[in-house]
This record gives structure tokens, sequence and C-alpha cells, in this order.
């Protein structure tokens, strides 16, 4: 998939500021500091659509980009920032997790994992809850041209031996670098093809609607006097 659009289309705080769910959506979310901004720029080809930062958590909201003009890329908050303040962190947390269990068109959470690390113990509890939550995701390792080979590979092989131990099937995993673009075909051939997926299972439902309207027009023609053709007009 070749993206020719990427529009900013709102920041939400809450479920209900977030547009209408009539596109897909493909979230990104991750620990602080993993790379998240720079990613979402290298995949878009826009050096400034997503703010980076040097402070780790900066964003606040769900910043909704509207890509192609078909799909929705959002750019969660990421998690593990401390928040001084216990209420605000609350507040933070709630909207995030809202937004991944309520949200009726998103199709699947991109988690961003440090390659550079072992594997985190927040990024293990938050994969433990999509899988409990039932949420579709993907793990993205970032910032692979700073990782050695072997230890790339140690960090993979312990998330794909949690999935294991929880009796599940591994994850699709990507490996990623916003320096040198390592990944982002795999990545936008990989959301091109959900995209394609869930338009074709939408054409699937209207299907029916159509074939029913047509058995109704071919019974109220049978009874009587011959009708004119009916004239299609091509949407504008």
């Amino acid at each position: 998939m070749q993206i020719r659009s990427a529009q900013f289309v709102i920041s939400a705080t809450s479920l209900d500021g977030c547009p209408d769910p009539d596109v897909p959506e493909f979230a990104f979310i991750g620990r602080s500091n993993v790379g998240k901004s720079s990613l979402i720029n290298r995949l878009t080809g826009q050096t400034g659509l997503a703010k980076v930062s040097a402070t780790p958590g900066h964003t606040k909201t769900l910043n909704f980009y509207l890509i192609n003009k078909d799909w929705h890329l959002v750019d969660l908050p990421g998690y593990g920032f401390a928040q001084k303040n216990l209420a605000a962190r609350e507040r933070f947390e709630e909207m995030i997790i809202d937004y991944l269990e309520q949200r009726e068109s998103l199709i699947r959470v991109f988690v961003l994992i440090d390659s550079r690390l072992p594997m985190q113990k927040l990024d293990r509890d938050f994969v433990q809850w999509l899988i409990g939550a039932d949420i579709d995701f993907a793990l993205v390792f970032t910032k692979v041209d700073k990782t050695k080979p072997a230890v790339l590979r140690e960090t993979r092989g312990q998330f794909e031996t949690l999935f294991q131990e929880m009796g599940i099937s591994a994850a699709p995993m990507f490996e990623s670098s916003s320096e040198t673009g390592a990944g982002k075909l795999e990545l936008l051939r990989f959301i091109g093809a959900e995209v394609a997926t869930v338009v074709a299972d939408e054409d699937e439902d209207e299907d029916p609607e159509e074939s029913n309207a047509d058995n109704g027009a071919d019974d109220e023609g049978s009874g009587g006097a011959a009708t004119a053709p009916s004239t299609v007009v091509p949407p504008s």
C-alpha cells in the first residue's frame, strides 16, 4: 500500500470526542520514548505529522490522522510515564482503556517495543491485558538499526515464549527503524491487506439487501403489465 495523503483530523480526550467510527482504525501505542512519533512520520512520509518530543509522555490525547481518505491511524499516549497527579493518571489510563475496549472501528493495535532492551514488565503486562481483553494486536520492534541481531532475537524469543505460556498463537511481529525505513513496506502491506478485508466484508454484508431489493422488484413486475427497465444512475 502506498500512502498518498495523510491529514490530521482531531485530538480527543475521551471516547465521546472521537470522530465517527466510519473507517477502519489502526492504533499505535508503546512505552514512553519508544520512537512512536518518529515511526508514524516515517510510515506516512510526513516529517512533522506526529510531534516528536524529547520529553517522555508528551502525547496526552488520542490523535487521529486520516490516511488515503479511507482509514485512520490513531496515535495513542504512551504507557508507563509516571504522572505526578494520581487523579490525572487515572483519567489518562481510563481514556486509553475506553478507546481500546469500546471503539467499534478499531481493527488492530500496534504495540511498539524497544528492540534494544529485553522484554520489559510494562510491555509484558500490557500485552497480557490485550490478550485478556481479546483485542487484536501486533508487535513492532523499533530502533532495529541500533540493536545487535542477537539482542533482537532474544527479545523476540521472550515474547514468543510468553505467547506459548498463554496458549495462544504468536502475534504478528515487525522490525522497524524510523532512521533507515526498515519495516515500512511490511507494515503498510499488512495494514493494506486488513483494510481490504474490512471493505470486502462490508460489501458482502450489503449484498443480501441488494438481492432482496432485486427480488422484490421482480415480484412487483411479474403480476401485471410490463414495466420499463429502470435506469441506474452512477454515484456522483
